[in-house]
């Protein structure tokens, strides 16, 4: 399907010229010292406070431009390799949620068996083709050598893609380490082939911080992708206009986009948009509003004027699994699939503006991914299905239950959905008058039940238990508790 053009071409080039005075006039605050000094080594201005800079239009433009506009994601199981950009969209489950919940449960912190469960429900469902992080923090796991174990959880309990999380260089390297290891390649070969990917944040407003940009560092200095995102809140950390929210959104990444190309001419980057609009009467995040999907589908415009891949996310701020949830992520799957988004984080499970992860609202969604599936699933307009032949069998007046055309086709004629109930009032009173989040509740145990781990080489697991053993000897890496 075409993305939508929801601003004009001259609209979006006012959007382009204001971030590039923006990054001119203003600039951006760098924390991170070697990173500055790289920035300023390829031809920005430092300020004189020794933590702003800026960049030239046409440095900018000439950075980005080494970027590529599409590339293969690699998987330890090559059959979920995926393309990033052009005309191919991925989904991906949720990630970074500091709480988990289900109906027989309710909300806990997030824990080391609910991760692993959300990660045995993302490699079940194929609708799903990586995970954008942890579904939820397992905080039960010390922050020390947590990366390490989630890490060794995403690599055998899975075989598609993931993210990590940039929080300092030895993460990093941790991570990037045990992907090669998973992989069962050299780290030459990991160099030209991106396999592991991380998101970074921009601290807005005009602030790139210290973790964020060792992240690019690391990871594009090795040849895999980063999505830099701007978290650009309309009224709270971004004008309250969504013009203005999405100028300071588009300075943003075109500088971390810049500098990974400082780092590595040719490395993979993502452009990531997260412009939402906030509840001017608490300050909370607001997602799956109009605002939202006008800033999705133009910051796929933004991204494709640059002409590289493009990130949006499936997103809600919902509290629980009701109509507002359903309505909030159709909204933003709206908003994505006619922004032309090639990578939707938080594909899966999103709940209360991202403090959440259900397990119900994990089905509801992979429900709601396979119905864009089929959505975007040409019609076939051969001759057979043009059925001239079965309407002239039944003719008028008749019914097409059992013409031949019909028998031949029913089983698999239509999506058939995880959720909807479809039988009529009666009979749904009969059957005790059951809800979507009950069957949502009793599908994600069943096929729970159902997991089966993913082959893995038991050489390289052992290789990999090793790793992991060796740095949980050493301490991980430091931390302040």
């Amino acid at each position: 399907m075409r993305a939508v053009e929801l601003a004009s071409a001259d609209e979006v080039e006012a959007l382009h010229d204001s971030s590039l005075r923006l990054l001119r006039d203003t600039g951006i605050a760098v924390l991170h010292d070697q990173a500055r000094a790289m920035m300023i080594a390829a031809g920005a201005t430092g300020d004189s406070d020794g933590v702003r800079v800026r960049f030239d239009p046409e440095l900018v433009l000439d950075l980005v431009a080494q970027a590529p506009a599409s590339f293969t994601l690699h998987a330890r199981n090559p059959a979920h390799d995926i393309v990033i950009g052009g005309d191919y969209l991925s989904f991906f489950m949720m990630a970074s949620a500091p709480n988990a919940s289900c109906m027989d449960k309710g909300r806990r912190t997030g824990n080391q068996q609910d991760f692993r469960d959300f990660l045995k429900l993302s490699q079940l469902h194929n609708i799903l083709h990586g995970n954008g992080g942890y579904p939820c923090e397992p905080v039960d796991v010390h922050a020390s050598i947590r990366h390490l174990d989630c890490i060794e959880d995403l690599l055998t309990l899975t075989d598609k893609s993931f993210c990590i999380y940039s929080l300092g260089a030895e993460r990093n390297r941790d991570a990037i380490e045990m992907t090669r290891i998973g992989r069962g390649v050299s780290m030459e070969e990991l160099m030209q082939q991106p396999s592991v990917w991380t998101v970074i944040n921009t601290n807005s407003p005009l602030q790139l911080d210290i973790p964020m940009m060792q992240g690019i560092i690391e990871m594009s200095s090795m040849g895999q992708p980063v999505v830099i995102t701007p978290f650009t809140l309309a009224g709270a950390m971004a004008p309250i206009t969504i013009a203005g929210a999405l100028v300071q959104q588009n300075a943003e990444a075109l500088a971390g986009i810049a500098f990974s190309q400082i780092v590595r001419a040719g490395a993979p980057v993502i452009y990531g948009g997260f412009t939402s609009n906030v509840d001017m009467k608490s300050g909370s995040p607001a997602f799956g509003t109009p605002e939202y999907v006008k800033a999705q589908i133009i910051g796929g415009q933004l991204a494709r004027r640059y002409q590289l891949p493009y990130r949006t996310s499936n997103v809600c701020a919902a509290n629980s699994v009701d109509a507002q949830a359903g309505y909030e992520s159709v909204f933003s799957l709206w908003g994505a699939i006619n922004g032309g988004m090639n990578m939707l984080k938080h594909g899966a499970g999103w709940m209360e503006g991202g403090l959440c992860c259900s397990f119900e609202k994990t089905i509801l969604d992979i429900d709601l991914l396979q119905m864009v599936e089929q959505l975007m699933t040409p019609l076939d307009f051969a001759e057979e299905s043009l059925a001239l032949q079965a309407i002239d069998e039944v003719g008028p007046g008749g019914h097409f239950f059992g013409t031949e055309h019909t028998q031949q086709r029913y089983r698999d004629a239509f999506y058939q959905p995880v959720l909807s109930d479809w039988r009529n009032y009666e009979s749904w009173l009969e059957a005790g008058e059951p809800t979507a989040m009950q069957k949502a509740n009793r599908v994600f145990k069943e096929r729970l039940a159902a997991y089966e781990k993913p082959f893995m080489q038991p050489e390289i697991r052992e290789e990999l238990a090793a790793f992991v053993s060796r740095r949980k000897a050493e301490g991980g890496v430091a931390t302040d508790f």
